[in-house]
């Protein structure tokens, strides 16, 4: 062999070997391109399904679990106290009659207006037989803030199938101040 034909050989053995390299690197980009493009979608959809999956396991476990309500006041009943004649202001609701033994406690939310006043709530339920049981809640603050009181608290009451009345009530022995507002708002029972 001469020096010819040698350096065509390998010329040969060098080109065969770089277009099978550039075949097996550029395999992919032969596909057509909705293949390509499909290949492309896929792949991001997978990723982001994963990202929403984790969000939403992330968010279950900060929530907190809904609730079923009856609302049995809905807006802000207003309590405006002025102890100078009187010892006592309430906020009554009628309950008709109403049957609350499927349910597990009342909810609602207040607040004060005097932020230097210092105030406890009564909160009172009455059934049909005149059974009477009152929780107090102290430190109502200026903000507004949710109130959940589980009805085995109210330990007075035995039969809460027909239910009179619920007297929220602020007492002079209960506040630092003579006169003031309390307010009340979205008052309901959970199940």
């Amino acid at each position: 062999m001469n020096k010819k034909e040698i350096y065509e050989h390998l010329a040969n053995i060098y080109l065969d070997a770089s277009l099978k390299s550039s075949k097996k690197k550029r395999k992919f980009w032969l596909f057509p391109k909705t293949k390509r493009n499909l290949i492309i979608a896929g792949s991001i959809l997978f990723l982001a399904f994963g990202g929403v999956l984790t969000f939403s396991r992330i968010n279950k476990a900060a929530a907190p679990e809904s609730e079923i309500a009856l609302f049995l006041y809905q807006g802000a009943a207003k309590i405006n106290f002025n102890f100078d004649p009187a010892k006592k202001e309430t906020f009554s609701l009628n309950l008709k009659q109403l049957n609350l033994s499927k349910y597990k406690a009342l909810a609602f939310t207040v607040r004060k207006t005097n932020p230097k006043d210092i105030i406890s709530l009564r909160v009172e339920f009455i059934n049909r037989f005149n059974e009477k049981s009152e929780i107090y809640v102290k430190d109502i603050s200026s903000k507004w803030r949710e109130q959940k009181i589980d009805f085995p608290r109210f330990a007075k009451v035995y039969n809460w199938h027909q239910m009179k009345s619920l007297v929220f009530s602020v007492e002079e022995w209960n506040a630092r101040e003579k006169s003031g507002i309390v307010y009340l708002d979205d008052i309901r029972v959970l199940k």
